[in-house]
């Protein structure tokens, strides 16, 4: 048990660590997404297959699973964008938006009743992103694309819920990326017109940054929180990432200095978010203990 909390934590550190990298990548938010998807379809392709996990789905099927991670690929580009035009912790907080839009997608998609609670609590968060976005006025362009990133990110959770019951986890996330990637490609042309670049190639660093991304963020914390899930509860899981954007906004002010850069509005604000976060994490510890009781 304790080997599979030590796995927990140190994936959920490594997620911490996206942002960071996404920092230090020079490539921009469309290059950035496209190499990684890449990188990690390849690397997943290669491990799946030699672990006897991969499953031939029909056509059907993989589209569906694709859509979706479409999806997580658009939520990648906003989210390395609000990086690019803000910075890590800006598009870290706005990232916890992403409660909100689940509270409201949810419902609506999967025809279910609006959860009272989870509205305030959500409401609460969107206060704390509100009240930043008003007092730290230079990254308004960054605050706008980290919330729609979250928008992407609410709509990703959605649809993977009705994914998991049907297709095993290794299959889910290899037909993702891997159809993610190639309507990333389709839709790169244009992205790459809009928003031209000098060169299509990484550097040495950014080359090495993005293996890092991909083998040790992407495939390697995935890896772990699989392992970590045989033996711990899927809800101890989604409770300790709720740790990741704090590890990101320390691993900011550590390695970048961003606390010099943000004002008492950011701090405000991230103080309403973690206390959502915090009363959401009470809420559903009380609903788990309730529910073992029974």
């Amino acid at each position: 048990m304790k080997k599979a909390f030590l796995q927990l934590h140190l994936s959920v550190f490594l997620a911490g660590f996206t942002g960071i990298l996404g920092k230090l990548i020079t490539l921009n938010e469309g290059l950035l997404v496209w190499y990684r998807l890449l990188i990690t379809a390849i690397t997943m392709y290669v491990l799946f297959r030699l672990q006897g996990k991969l499953k031939k789905l029909p056509v059907q099927a993989i589209l569906r699973i694709g859509g979706t991670g479409f999806v997580v690929a658009l939520h990648w580009i906003f989210f390395y964008g609000s990086i690019k035009y803000a910075n890590v912790s800006i598009a870290v907080v706005c990232f916890a938006l992403t409660s909100f839009f689940t509270a409201i997608f949810d419902p609506l998609i999967n025809r279910r009743k609006f959860d009272k609670m989870e509205m305030l609590l959500s409401m609460l968060t969107l206060s704390g992103i509100l009240l930043i976005f008003h007092f730290d006025t230079q990254y308004r362009t960054g605050i706008i694309l980290g919330i729609i990133s979250s928008m992407f990110a609410a709509l990703f959770t959605v649809f993977n819920k009705r994914l998991v019951v049907k297709y095993d986890t290794a299959n889910i996330t290899f037909y993702e990326l891997s159809v993610g990637f190639l309507g990333l490609s389709v839709i790169m042309p244009f992205y790459l017109h809009t928003f031209p670049v000098e060169s299509l190639l990484p550097s040495a660093m950014d080359t090495f940054y993005l293996f890092i991304l991909a083998w040790f963020c992407t495939v390697l914390m995935y890896t772990l929180s699989m392992n970590a899930l045989q033996k711990i509860s899927a809800f101890t899981v989604n409770l300790c990432f709720n740790l990741e954007p704090l590890y990101s906004i320390i691993l900011a002010f550590v390695l970048f200095q961003e606390n010099r850069l943000l004002q008492g509005g950011f701090y405000a604000g991230l103080g309403l978010i973690l206390l959502s976060v915090l009363l959401q994490m009470m809420r559903v510890m009380r609903q788990h203990r309730r529910e073992k009781a029974v």
